[in-house]
């Protein structure tokens, strides 16, 4: 008997928790019409400068996620900015060379590269690397060299 009590409450807590879930995913999804984070064609604008990459822009709660795809759609790298604070997210093929201020890697062979996005507070830059894959360079727009900024010093 001393454990029914406890089972309900549990039961309650569970049923209200998902109720709770289902009102916030309803009024979340009604709020951002923009989906698609971490998909090849996201149900998003093309927002990028460079005629060579696509660019998309997700925003929610005053944080920016910022997604590259190649030509063909392949996720490469996405990161989320807020308030100058940059967050590399583990989506992408290159997810792992993505470099920022606050998680800085070592200079790339190759820092050849272009811009493919800059909005009054971020500025993104890729650099096709021999290998195949690609380095990213997430700044804040102010930064005169985006890959001098979110690198690191061997």
């Amino acid at each position: 008997m001393r454990h029914l009590p406890n089972r309900s409450f549990k039961k309650l807590a569970a049923i209200a928790l998902l109720a709770g879930m289902a009102v916030v995913s309803t009024t979340a999804m009604a709020a951002h019409r923009t989906t698609g984070l971490g998909q090849s064609w996201p149900n998003a604008q093309d927002v990028s400068s460079s005629p060579r990459w696509h660019v998309y822009v997700f925003e929610r709660d005053g944080i920016r996620y910022i997604q590259i795809n190649d030509l063909h759609g392949k996720v490469r790298a996405a990161f989320a900015a807020s308030s100058g604070n940059f967050l590399v997210l583990p989506i992408g093929a290159d997810a792992a060379s993505l470099a920022t201020p606050q998680d800085p890697l070592p200079a790339p062979a190759s820092k050849t590269g272009e811009i493919v996005y800059h909005d009054d507070a971020v500025q993104v830059l890729v650099a096709p690397q021999a290998n195949g894959t690609i380095r990213t360079f997430a700044a804040e727009s102010t930064c005169t060299d985006p890959v001098e900024c979110s690198s690191r010093v061997n």
